[in-house]
């Protein structure tokens, strides 16, 4: 028996491969489906079954193509309802793999489809669950997005749905059973989730706050509903492809991997409009970028950032990497379902600068000097954490104004002011005064290192009091 989890950071995703005597399942695939077919082309083993936990909302899945280049059979639980050929399991039904069996058990609650899988060794003794949304380590399932696809759903409704489903069918199983979820910390399916990505489930009876023996429905519906911070924009969008399909990801990266000189790229950018997208560390791109091009550095939380802060998923993007990463770039730029890059900077922006173009640049300022500039004059300063971030603690005066939500309060922002613009460490305050400078606001300054340099400098107060009217 192997059991192998396939960890993906940048997306706090779990995908798993089980194989079993010359026969493997994959459970929630990521699009790039090449590894795991060389993965069960090395043991000499057939992908039978590609198995969905439900309609992912925060990446792509890769069951189409991978059903597609193995013959292997996608599987869905109840109520799913694929634009494409799958199965969709009954509660209960039982997959073979080799000696293996895995047991569908649908527990609606995060979504209506959503679906466990037991795993059975060749005894038939449980020993693990892959819970895909439905039990985290540490937290289960959001209950808020399937009501962005169904509008006779509500949080309560999909709560309610969910705290039945762990009750009667995920916390009867044996303590021993090893829990293998879809996601941990940073993903943003749920709000508690711990940093380890499996654990056994009697530890989680023990642990997770959502499985107290004592908790009435009304106080789970109560808590797992409190704090919930809004979706990503561009959910509803992935869970449409999953349903009703995409277009292969070979073609994707075929089309996006046309290197293009400095001349064909500024070309390429007037004639179509498409939205350059710088993807270099934060500090090299602020000494020097293409003018109206955006930040989003690819050694962050990228695809998610991506995904927030870029609403059109069918926008076309021109990318500017660094020299050998432009494929790890449009692949990842897929995996949350933007599709339409249409080429690259030939040599990145080194190239640019050769050629002679235009470029432009953001004055990036340590904590010593954003001191020394507040000691001599008031300054406005922009804090760009998550609320909660900001809550726990921030510089006194300072607005919040979370990342997350700057397309919809840009309006807030002075043009003729000048602002001072920090995140945690950097990387989300270039983001934001990247988006901004693209659109005519020429008088943000980025403080590197953010708050954490900025706490650690010892010349700030701050303060965890939240004025209501700061936050946006």
């Amino acid at each position: 028996m192997k059991v192998e989890q396939i960890y993906t950071g940048c997306l706090a995703q779990g995908a798993y491969y089980i194989e079993s005597n010359g026969e493997a399942a994959v459970i929630d695939p990521l699009r790039e489906v090449e590894p795991y077919i060389q993965k069960a082309a090395a043991h000499g083993a057939t992908i039978k079954y590609v198995l969905e936990t439900h309609f992912h909302a925060d990446f792509v899945s890769g069951h189409l193509d991978l059903s597609k280049k193995t013959g292997a059979q996608i599987v869905y639980g109840p109520n799913a309802a694929p634009a494409f050929d799958a199965i969709i399991a009954t509660d209960g039904q039982e997959f073979k793999i080799g000696a293996l069996t895995l047991k569908a058990i649908h527990t609606p609650g995060h979504t209506m489809e959503s679906t466990c899988y037991l795993l059975l060794d060749q005894q038939g003794t449980p020993a693990g669950l892959f819970s895909g949304d439905t039990l985290f380590i540490g937290d289960v399932g959001r209950p808020d997005l399937a009501q962005k696809i169904a509008s006779d759903l509500t949080q309560e409704k999909l709560a309610d749905y969910l705290f039945d489903s762990l009750r009667n069918k995920i916390m009867p199983l044996p303590d021993s059973v090893i829990v293998y979820p879809a996601h941990g910390a940073g993903s943003a399916c749920g709000k508690n989730m711990s940093k380890e990505t499996t654990d056994t489930l009697g530890n989680q009876k023990k642990n997770n706050y959502a499985l107290r023996a004592n908790m009435t429905k009304e106080e789970f519906i109560n808590e797992v509903t409190t704090g919930l911070a809004a979706p990503p924009a561009y959910f509803p969008l992935n869970v449409s492809m999953n349903i009703q399909g995409y277009e292969s990801i070979d073609k994707v990266l075929e089309r996006g991997q046309q290197a293009l000189s400095p001349e064909a790229f500024e070309a390429a950018a007037n004639e179509t409009g498409a939205l350059i997208l710088d993807t270099r560390a934060a500090q090299t791109f602020a000494a020097g970028f293409i003018p109206n091009s955006i930040n989003i550095g690819i050694d962050g939380q990228f695809a998610p950032w991506v995904g927030s802060m870029i609403a059109d998923i069918k926008q076309e993007i021109l990318l500017v990497c660094d020299p050998d990463r432009e494929e790890e770039v449009i692949t990842r730029l897929a995996r949350v379902g933007y599709d339409h890059t249409i080429g690259y900077l030939k040599d990145g922006f080194a190239a640019w600068k050769q050629a002679g173009k235009e470029i432009d640049q953001i004055q990036s300022i340590d904590a010593d000097l954003l001191a020394a500039i507040s000691a001599k004059q008031p300054i406005d300063i922009l804090d760009v954490r998550k609320k909660s971030e900001y809550s726990s603690e921030h510089i006194l005066l300072a607005e919040n104004i979370p990342l997350d939500v700057l397309n919809e309060n840009m309006a807030q922002i002075d043009k003729n002011k000048t602002y001072y613009v920090h995140c945690a460490g950097g990387y989300r305050s270039m983001i934001f005064v990247s988006i901004l400078r693209a659109r005519g606001y020429e008088q943000l300054i980025d403080v590197k290192g953010g708050f954490k340099a900025i706490k650690d400098s010892g010349k700030f107060q701050t303060s965890n009091y939240v004025c209501p009217s700061t936050l946006l």
